[in-house]
């Protein structure tokens, strides 16, 4: 049943002040030390590259308290005597040792002191350039609570409807170190990972990776080591506890010739939900692995993990909290009837756009959120053509606020606009509407995961890539849409004479910083003969056209291949 566009976008608004509350809005934000300290990639963060990561903690469900212990094993990438590391000023550091190798004996402690969240370790001798060292932080605390998971960082301490506990952790943008110290700055990622969870008995851990060990404990508690095979940005680190049973599946590629292993691990009373409700699972790996390639975790599998909040891309270890409906949370937000479970299919997309490839700077996130989006109406295009494509896209245009610009200031951890779904989502369907070759413009998708698959990027790197492979110079184009809140609108003024159309048109994009865009230019279709349409290319300076035996009822622009306003000035001729 399709809703209207009124309902729909009273629904939206209702649901955005609930889903986007923990993006930061506003771009006057006053930012200070503490911001730098754990968004810039200072001397002290830049001298080291971490190759590995062995974290290895013990939770206590009823007092909500985690302790261990976390070995970074890292390279020098110059010389240098010291280094910061992360984590939350609230989780207390026992002690911090170095170790020569991992399973040296001895080890020397090491001082350390602390501001805000970061942790400045101090060596006794000075850490040569292409030297290995381990640092092994033992620590311990009550990490933060999520207050409205998974929109704001922590920990979600729930019980299941059998009154057993459910404990999860999500921690996007607010970071890892909320509960596990580490380099906390997604332009570096370890290699491997191994996570080792200790829970109490009769409970099971789930994360990352690979189940390499289950051990029972002599004092009945249970160690779950799970070996993370690939690179791993730390805000995808994960673990999920609770009483879970498990069922497990298998999708062959046949383009790939690669079998990849399929795990769900639910709560016991769903299981029958979750088996027809995953059936979801292999229709999306058999769109995205057309479009996007081979799924790129492929050693250590996929898993769909039910949580106590609504999801995350946690890598290789999907958090889902959909409760086995369609939409989100059973609703259809796009109002075109073409509807699916929004966290298999968006989170999932993550695997490709944000987990395979990682922004280095948060401030870039529409590159994980606005082609996460994307990909779900290229999902729709995958079941359904084109035309269900085109209604699903252009509903993103109702949920698009133009409170502040999608990219957010850089080395301050600061994202931009939660516009990043629906806009970043519009901003890609522009471009391969201006490309206007879908072999062209789906073989760069694809070609992007090649090319910087396992690596972080910046934007530009993007922006470049789309602009080489296509020929086409997009720079103005992305820099109106992600670094301003304009919207181009094209202005259109129709003199009709008894046979033709005599048009004057050019972009208005208001008001401009110099150093901006003084200048913007961008094709777009309009209607050149009745119902064919072709591309005229409208600059900020006006232009005129005469299109012969055309009526202005005819007259159409094509806004559904473009995100873009349209103004259309009727001239009379007769004064």
């Amino acid at each position: 049943m399709k809703i209207t566009k009124f309902s729909l976008i009273i629904l939206f608004v209702l649901l955005f002040n609930i889903c986007f509350s923990q993006l930061d809005f506003n771009s006057r934000k006053k930012f200070a030390k503490e911001d730098t300290l754990r968004g810039a990639l200072s001397a002290m963060r830049s001298c080291y590259d971490v190759l590995f990561y062995d974290l290895d903690i013990k939770v206590d469900i009823d007092n909500k308290f985690i302790s261990g212990s976390n070995t970074i094993k890292f390279l020098a990438i110059n010389d240098f005597q010291k280094l910061q590391i992360d984590l939350f000023a609230n989780m207390k550091i026992d002690k911090i040792e170095l170790h020569n190798s991992s399973n040296e004996k001895f080890a020397r402690k090491l001082n350390f002191t602390r501001e805000f969240n970061a942790v400045f370790v101090e060596f006794p001798d000075t850490i040569k350039k292409e030297s290995v060292r381990y640092l092994k932080i033992f620590y311990s605390g009550n990490p933060l609570s999520a207050k409205n998971a998974p929109w704001d960082g922590g920990f979600s301490w729930k019980k299941d409807l059998e009154g057993k506990p459910w404990v999860g952790v999500s921690c996007q943008g607010t970071g890892a170190s909320l509960w596990w110290p580490c380099k906390d700055h997604q332009s570096d990622e370890p290699n491997e990972m191994l996570i080792r969870i200790t829970v109490p008995p009769g409970l099971m851990n789930v994360s990352n990776g690979r189940l390499k060990q289950k051990t029972i404990l002599p004092d009945g508690w249970t160690k779950f080591e799970w070996f993370v095979s690939y690179p791993i940005n730390n805000y995808n680190v994960t673990l999920n506890i609770a009483n879970y049973k498990s069922f497990s599946d298998t999708y062959f590629n046949t383009a790939f010739k690669d079998t990849l292993t399929l795990d769900y691990f639910v709560l016991p009373y769903n299981y029958n939900k979750a088996i027809l409700q995953f059936q979801q699972v292999k229709l999306m790996l058999a769109c995205f692995y057309n479009l996007f390639g081979e799924y790129p975790f492929l050693r250590d599998g996929f898993k769909l993990v039910e949580t106590p909040y609504l999801g995350m891309e946690h890598q290789s270890c999907i958090a889902y909290g959909n409760n086995y409906t369609d939409g989100y949370l059973g609703r259809d937000l796009s109002g075109t009837g073409y509807i699916f479970d929004y966290i298999i299919i968006h989170e999932a997309a993550h695997e490709w756009w944000g987990n395979s490839i990682t922004t280095n700077d948060i401030a870039d996130m529409w590159i994980h959120e606005g082609f996460g989006t994307y990909a779900e109406a290229l999902y729709i295009e995958c079941l359904y053509g084109f035309e269900a494509y085109l209604l699903y896209i252009n509903s993103e245009k109702f949920k698009v606020v133009n409170d502040s610009p999608l990219i957010g200031k850089y080395n301050l951890n600061n994202e931009g606009s939660g516009d990043m779904y629906p806009k970043g989502a519009l901003l890609i369907h522009t471009i391969r509407s201006i490309i206007d070759n879908d072999k062209l413009f789906l073989g760069i998708l694809k070609d992007i995961q090649s090319s910087f698959k396992y690596h972080t990027l910046d934007s530009r790197d993007i922006e470049k890539y789309i602009s080489d492979k296509s020929g086409i110079d997009f720079s103005d184009i992305f820099d109106l849409y992600l670094k301003s809140t304009i919207i181009p609108k094209l202005i259109l003024e129709i003199e009709e004479d008894p046979w033709d159309l005599k048009i004057a048109y050019r972009f208005d994009i208001g008001e401009v910083n110099e150093d901006e865009v003084p200048f913007f230019k961008m094709p777009v279709k309009i209607t050149l003969k009745n119902d064919a349409f072709d591309f005229i290319y409208p600059s900020t300076n006006w232009q005129k056209i005469i299109i012969r035996d055309m009526k202005i009822a005819d007259f159409k622009v094509a806004t559904d291949l473009f995100y873009i306003a349209e103004k259309i000035i009727i001239v009379d001729n007769k004064k």
